[in-house]
């Protein structure tokens, strides 16, 4: 199942929910809005509540088809209340719109460079490396303020969704060279839009808008083997 409850309803922080199986340090509810993680993105924080302690969400486990919540403590009972830190989700979110736009200002200035690998890290920065043998990293580099006014440019961003048949058919629509977009149920693709510049299929969540994001920095471009090129940014807090 690709199908979570919180890219239907991104701004759901706090759930009513009922545990349904329980084994050793983990529960399964009957819903959940906390997204569960891949595709380079780290899946949500946060608590399951109950009338007079609470549960810290360690990560999110899938087994035989189902989500199954890591909790640090025993939980008594059976009905719970959910609460994903909203900031930690705002983070990724940020984070991983933003390598989109850098994903897709690549593939624009260099040939339809195909993405080999990513990842996004709780420290606000992440890394995304590229299939670009011979690639000038200085050029790379030079993306940074057209990176920087995509988000300024206030761009809006949504999901739609395509027959997978389509999707594969559609040129540019996937950029992983290794990793395979997750299907619904209904054998489409979700593809993330961000209007005017880039659609890529994806599975993660995201912002709205461009403009939420904070300002980006290309921190560090790294040759790894003779054909990749990582890319390192970090989010810019102007407020700190």
């Amino acid at each position: 199942m690709s199908f979570y409850p919180c890219h239907s309803d991104p701004d759901c922080f706090v759930f009513y929910a009922r545990i349904v199986a329980r084994r050793p340090g983990a529960v399964r509810l009957d819903k959940s809005y906390f997204y569960p993680g891949g595709g380079g993105q780290l899946p949500d924080r946060g608590v399951l509540r109950w009338v007079d302690g609470e549960a810290a969400v360690t990560h999110i486990e899938l087994a035989g088809g189902r989500f199954w919540h890591c909790v640090d403590a025993d939980i008594p009972g059976d009905d719970i209340i959910g609460v994903i830190d909203e900031r930690f989700r705002s983070m990724m979110c940020q984070l991983h719109t933003d390598l989109h736009v850098l994903n897709a200002l690549v593939y624009q200035h260099f040939d339809g460079a195909l993405v080999t690998g990513v990842q996004m890290s709780a420290d606000g920065t992440a890394r995304i490396d590229f299939d670009l043998p011979g690639a000038d990293n200085q050029r790379l580099k030079e993306i940074e303020p057209e990176l920087n006014g995509v988000i300024l440019a206030d761009l809006p961003v949504h999901a739609v969704y395509v027959p997978a048949a389509e999707a594969a058919r559609e040129a540019g629509l996937i950029r992983s060279r290794s990793v395979a977009p997750p299907r619904q149920e209904n054998d489409t693709v979700r593809i993330i839009e961000i209007e005017g510049l880039d659609r890529q299929a994806c599975g993660g969540t995201h912002l709205s808008r461009t403009s939420q994001s904070m300002p980006v920095r290309i921190l560090k471009i790294e040759n790894k083997g003779q054909r990749n090129r990582r890319v390192r940014i970090g989010l810019v807090d102007e407020t700190a």
